[in-house]
């Protein structure tokens, strides 16, 4: 995966919408026997999955994993996508079985993100990366159906109808499980702050 690692921005319908036409017409290509044909859907959700991925699993390596293995699954099942559908939603699902599987096999720690400020003083650097931490521990800790609302949401910047889209459920359940999990989070990182 050539430019993992780096935010992702998928937050205009009408971009997802071009993309579905576009994810459509890859698709039938594939079926009708040119593999190459799924190289522009990997590129264009390649950063998208890692993404989600290492927000889900807070490890960059399985994260890498998780959103190659989804890659390879959605390949080799290209003849049971229904067409009806959006890709993202089906390859999303995808993903997310995968995450689970890995964090079921391995145990979860937190990785620092690859973005830390270049100026301020050591201290300022330190006290940066410790709240990165917490926060990614805090995601982390949260029950699943929190812990992907959050991350569509908040990092990868999806519209509610888009992560309504991608889990299979109604707008009104994304902004009731994001609430709650906005709450849990908060709890969680109140919690930590007073054990510090």
């Amino acid at each position: 995966m050539s430019e993992i690692g780096k935010p992702a921005n998928f937050s205009t319908i009408g971009a997802y919408v071009s993309q579905d036409a576009e994810d459509h017409t890859a698709i039938e290509q594939c079926r009708a026997g040119d593999p190459s044909a799924f190289e522009p859907i990997v590129r264009r959700y390649e950063r998208l999955l890692y993404t989600v991925a290492l927000r889900m699993l807070g490890d960059r390596e399985d994260a890498s994993d998780a959103a190659q293995n989804a890659f390879v699954k959605a390949y080799e099942r290209l003849g049971t996508f229904d067409a009806s559908r959006r890709f993202f939603s089906w390859i999303y699902r995808i993903l997310v079985n995968e995450c689970i599987d890995l964090r079921r096999d391995r145990r979860v720690y937190v990785d620092v993100s690859d973005q830390l400020p270049a100026n301020g003083t050591p201290a300022d650097l330190f006290e940066h990366r410790e709240t990165r931490q917490r926060v990614q521990r805090a995601i982390v800790a949260l029950p699943p159906r929190y812990r992907e609302v959050v991350v569509l949401r908040h990092f990868t910047e999806l519209s509610y109808e888009e992560i309504a889209d991608a889990l299979g459920v109604s707008t009104t359940v994304v902004k009731s499980r994001l609430f709650t999990a906005r709450q849990r989070l908060g709890r969680l990182l109140l919690n930590t702050d007073h054990q510090s």
